[in-house]
């Protein structure tokens, strides 16, 4: 086995790898940026080595300096992690050449199945069914308009080198053809320094489900079950779940063995996944190979109890797989859900800056689920679960020059419907302050009826949020246990604020029973009866509800048990009650005497600034160009400009007709949030 082994990547992929290499024994090698010098992965690793500026393109994707790393290391072992340099030939190349083992498949593999349409060609040439689409390399915008009417609207735009949803563009038309040819060129040489484009047919009403596989180089190979990975947005998976909800054993082990079929086709060793669009029907078409680890390989690890990144490490060793097809068993439930830095009440827009607060929820260890969240051994057992795999921590910052996502949390329990009411209470026990970020969103996927169904579709996001997320409203059953909880909190710190010291004789401050809690629009008139063990809250319409729970003023998280059912709640302090964060919800609270509430009712609202006849910069970003000047009449949804995030291009569209009055930023600006890029009249 080898001694020391270098991750190439940065992140939760990079700290995830070096847990299980850790695990095995082996000295560890961490490469960082001049923006991840204080990164967790570069902490955690036994070594570290600079490799250059902050974008990928000067540092990460940089093979002689990858290389020169690997040198000064001693390395004898790479793991490339996802992304980055995972599937590139070339780098595999230059490591065979100097004798180190690359922590993946070999050359021929990665060039076979890792470009999207030599993959195709060779699947179609295979036998295996293929969505429709136009392999050859496309020379610009206006053959890929001619292609996509030849194949028929819609159309999906696709890097050749692509993956993680960077270089994707749906077009419905000519025009969305055309500019989606330019961005996901620009955004495909940036991300992966290879510009080629394919396009194929978009398949509507589609479910997105992978096969994990694992080959050695013995002739070897399995499939450890399905994921499905439907929950998209802009392409990019949010949601993922092993197994399927929608398939059966027949399905799974048609999709299985052609899936290891098609791998041991090109000779291919490691861990690999072969995706597949599946249709209502149950038919199947193969969409590509990724020949690397998947993001979402935990919940795989989950439910078999086999840790990938250990095999793929012994299978680089030259040994044979442990395990046979016939040791695979699925056992429970897993689900993994992506923090992204991204901001779900600005269109998803990415989010920079620093981590103030993030408090993960307690990771619990299930069957053969170690410290850390890696597994070995059996299959778990009954005990839930609760995994997050992350790169970053409390006062740690987020760059604009990376992937947004920042973890990846985990549960998994002996049946869906468990492990999804685990999934509810950990994102709800999860901190993360001084960034947007998409925790409320995952919060209403995880309560919606077509999820818990297990109904959705690749079009999930787009169907039940076409005008974007804008929270969530509670039912009254929910609000009713929040204002229960929210006014024994209340009376918790009205009792301490009157046992202030120093007051003067004679005056001491009594704390009543009767509340009036306020959230949401609705208004309840409540009587709080306390005791040693909690509180009984009576509503003014007879109801009744006990809470107990661990908090006191000051905490930013209650633990409480309300009506006999858990309720987990974010606690921020308002003038007069509470900001209450819980189930996708941002309420204020109000907690009011019956006279407080009275007299708070003939008050003003103060309303927002107007800002409709402006364009303001939604996230922190570069403009890469503008498309209008002073004087332009603009039409709705006419391209205004562009600006660049965490690898992604943002086109901003004008929401109304008008006219540009003036213009604040020019190409190369840098933006903050809100900045006003221009005005109109």
């Amino acid at each position: 086995m080898f001694d020391k082994i270098l991750i190439a990547n940065r992140g939760e992929i990079a700290c995830r790898v070096i847990k299980t290499a850790k695990k095995m024994g082996l000295t560890t090698v961490a490469i960082y940026s001049d923006a991840d010098a204080q990164a967790l992965h570069v902490d955690m690793a036994d070594e570290a080595i600079h490799i250059g500026p902050p974008p990928a393109n000067q540092s990460y994707i940089v093979i002689d300096k990858v290389m020169e790393a690997v040198k000064q290391s001693g390395a004898q072992a790479v793991h490339p992690g996802y992304g980055f340099l995972s599937e590139n030939s070339k780098f595999a190349e230059a490591l065979d050449a100097v004798g180190v083992a690359f922590v993946g498949p070999p050359v021929g593999a990665i060039e076979k199945m890792g470009d999207k349409i030599t993959s195709k060609k060779i699947a179609q040439e295979a036998g295996v069914s293929t969505v429709p689409g136009y392999m050859g390399l496309i020379e610009d915008a206006d053959e890929a308009v001619k292609i996509s009417n030849e194949i028929g609207y819609p159309v999906m735009l696709k890097a050749s080198a692509g993956g993680g949803g960077k270089g994707m563009r749906i077009a419905w038309n000519d025009e969305e053809a055309r500019e989606g040819f330019q961005s996901s060129k620009n955004e495909a040489a940036n991300s992966f320094g290879d510009d080629r484009i394919f396009i194929e047919k978009f398949v509507t009403q589609p479910r997105h489900i992978e096969i994990q596989v694992l080959c050695d180089a013995h002739g070897n190979g399995i499939y450890l079950g399905e994921r499905e990975c439907s929950i998209q947005r802009r392409n990019q998976k949010v949601v993922e779940e092993a197994p399927s909800p929608f398939l059966d054993e027949e399905t799974r082990k048609a999709m299985g063995e052609q899936a290891v079929a098609l791998a041991q086709a090109v000779g291919y060793t490691s861990a690999g996944t072969v995706e597949f669009i599946v249709d209502g029907d149950k038919n199947f078409y193969f969409l590509e190979m990724n020949t690397r680890l998947q993001v979402e390989h935990p919940v795989t690890e989950l439910i078999t109890g086999v840790d990938l990144v250990e095999q793929m490490i012994r299978v680089a060793n030259g040994e044979k797989l442990s395990i046979t097809q016939d040791d695979v068993t699925l056992t429970g439930w897993a689900i993994e859900n992506r923090l992204y830095a991204e901001d779900p009440y600005r269109g998803f827009l990415p989010s920079i800056g620093r981590l103030t607060r993030y408090r993960p929820p307690q990771e619990v260890a299930a069957g053969p689920l170690l410290e850390q969240g890696t597994w070995q051994g059996d299959a778990p057992s009954g005990e839930m679960a609760v995994r997050n795999d992350t790169g970053v921590f409390e006062g740690g910052e987020i760059s604009m020059y990376y992937d947004p996502m920042i973890a990846k949390l985990c549960t998994w329990a002996p049946t869906r419907e468990e492990a999804i009411e685990k999934m509810r209470v950990a994102l709800d026990s999860f901190e993360v302050e001084g960034i947007g970020h998409n925790l409320p969103f995952l919060s209403a996927v995880m309560d919606h009826p077509k999820f818990v169904s297990g109904e959705m579709t690749t079009a999930f996001i787009a169907e039940e949020y076409p005008e974007g997320f804008e929270g969530v409203t509670l039912p009254e059953g929910e609000l009713r246990r929040i204002a229960a909880a929210c006014a024994a909190m209340h009376r918790v710190g009205e009792i301490r604020r009157a046992r202030v010291s120093g007051r003067m004789d004679n005056h001491e401050r009594k704390v009543g029973s009767d509340w009036n809690v306020k959230l949401q629009g609705e208004s309840f008139d409540v009587v709080t009866k306390a005791d040693p063990d909690g509180a009984t809250v009576a509503f003014g319409d007879g109801g009744e509800m006990r809470v107990s729970g661990d908090w006191t003023p000051g905490d930013q998280l209650a633990e409480m048990t309300v009506d006999g059912a858990p309720l987990v709640l974010k606690v921020g302090k308002i003038s007069g009650g509470f900001r209450i964060r819980t189930r996708g919800a941002d309420l204020k609270v109000h907690v009011r005497t019956p006279r407080q509430a009275e007299l708070a009712a003939l008050m003003p609202e103060k309303l927002p600034p107007d800002t409709s006849k402006m364009l303001l910069c939604p996230m922190p970003g570069l403009v890469v160009k503008l498309d209008v000047e002073v004087g332009d009449e603009v039409q709705e949804g006419q391209a205004l400009c562009t600006i660049e995030a965490m690898k992604m291009e943002n086109i901003l569209r004008a929401e109304k007709k008008g006219v540009v009055s003036k213009v604040n930023a020019g190409a190369g600006d840098s933006l903050a949030v809100d900045d006003v890029i221009m005005e109109f009249e």
